[in-house]
């Protein structure tokens, strides 16, 4: 069975609502195979990454940066899990009320330098989130769950 790993730092309603698309596309029953683990971004450990297949990382975008608390689950997983994870499959959602860019350019350099491989580019959303943005989101989820599904790999 693959294990999904979703890290995430959700302070708002709109970053609410992206979480719940996530977890549901990487939950999909049209899937077979794939556990999920959600956890917080200030309670994910090194053990959890590990333990992962894949992962999935959302996040708002605070002042032109990656939340402090997602800076801080790769403060803590770098070093630990470098060349652990080499290839490993993510994806990145990023929300935001004005620009994303600088928060997607820091957790794909971190990704690079860890050796994961994305899935698809980043999902980026600005103000509250639309249905378009929740099927992106929902996609985003799922594709990161059929890397590690069943007969998929």
């Amino acid at each position: 069975m693959g294990r999904v790993l979703v890290v995430h730092h959700t302070p708002s309603p709109g970053t609410q609502e992206l979480l719940e698309a996530v977890e549901a596309g990487v939950g999909t029953e049209e899937l077979v195979g794939v556990e999920v683990v959600v956890r917080a971004a200030l309670g994910a450990t090194v053990s959890d990454l590990l333990g992962a297949d894949a992962v999935v990382v959302g996040t708002p975008a605070n002042i032109g940066y990656m939340a402090g608390a997602v800076k801080h689950f790769f403060d803590t997983v770098y070093y630990p899990c470098l060349g652990e994870k080499r290839r490993m499959a993510y994806g990145l959602y990023v929300h935001g009320n004005s620009d994303t860019a600088g928060a997607v350019r820091a957790v794909e350099g971190i990704a690079a330098g860890m050796g994961w491989r994305a899935v698809q580019p980043a999902v980026t959303v600005l103000g509250a989130p639309r249905k378009a943005d929740l099927e992106a989101v929902w996609n985003l989820g799922a594709m990161v769950a059929a890397e590690v599904a069943e007969g998929t790999a």
